[in-house]
């Protein structure tokens, strides 16, 4: 049976019953302001965290991933190497044209902390980073030999992510529905990703020629 469904579905869904909930302020909603309200501490070390979903921070990170990539498949021989690293930049800049009109349509308003305003969902620094890390863990994870390391760096893309979801949170920049929408939506994106990057390796390597071809 084919993965694609669950991947897109599942959290496709979960994100228009978030949005639903938050624009219709259901229960969810009062939920989620309770919640917060007894998570919410402001302190320096939660806005440290938060700010590792900052486009200053994440997107470097992806940009640094990129580079190894294309000088791999380039040297491999693979048929339109830049084609991964392009498609994940591209994806990257995609995030502020999804995030933003959707800020715009909800137009909730954020923790009391925040003061006046809407604009807060879903969260932009959480989509940032889980697009930013994540594709660069699908960019990376086929250049790692070994179940270990490949291990270490979804470890270390699931940490960043928390770290900066808890920031969020704590330092009351978002209510905890932003970023779990954010999560949500960010999940097809990302999966969107992983399939282009499945078919494209395959095409490719069906194309590039063996080192043994030709008469013998």
């Amino acid at each position: 049976m084919s993965r694609t469904p669950l991947l897109l579905g599942l959290p496709a869904l979960c994100f228009a019953l978030i949005t639903w909930q938050v624009a219709a302020d259901g229960p969810l909603v009062g939920l989620d302001e309770r919640l917060s309200d007894g998570l919410v501490h402001p302190d320096r070390f939660s806005e440290l965290l938060a700010d590792l979903g900052s486009v200053q921070v994440a997107v470097p990170v992806l940009a640094l991933a990129l580079l190894p990539v294309a000088r791999r498949n380039r040297a491999a021989g693979l048929d339109r190497w830049w084609l991964p690293p392009a498609a994940a930049a591209v994806l990257m800049l995609l995030v502020p044209a999804v995030i933003v009109p959707l800020k715009e349509l909800v137009s909730r308003p954020g923790p009391p902390v925040m003061g006046p305003g809407t604009g807060f969902y879903p969260s932009g620094h959480t989509a940032t980073a889980f697009v930013a890390y994540g594709a660069a863990v699908l960019l990376l994870l086929p250049l790692l030999r070994t179940a270990g390391a490949r291990g270490a760096l979804l470890f270390a893309c699931v940490a960043l992510n928390a770290c900066v979801a808890f920031g969020l949170v704590r330092r009351g920049y978002h209510w905890p529905l932003d970023v779990v929408a954010s999560w949500c939506l960010c999940a097809v994106l990302l999966s969107c990703l992983w399939l282009f990057l499945s078919r494209s390796t395959r095409r490719s390597s069906a194309r590039t020629p063996s080192p043994r071809t030709g008469p013998s």
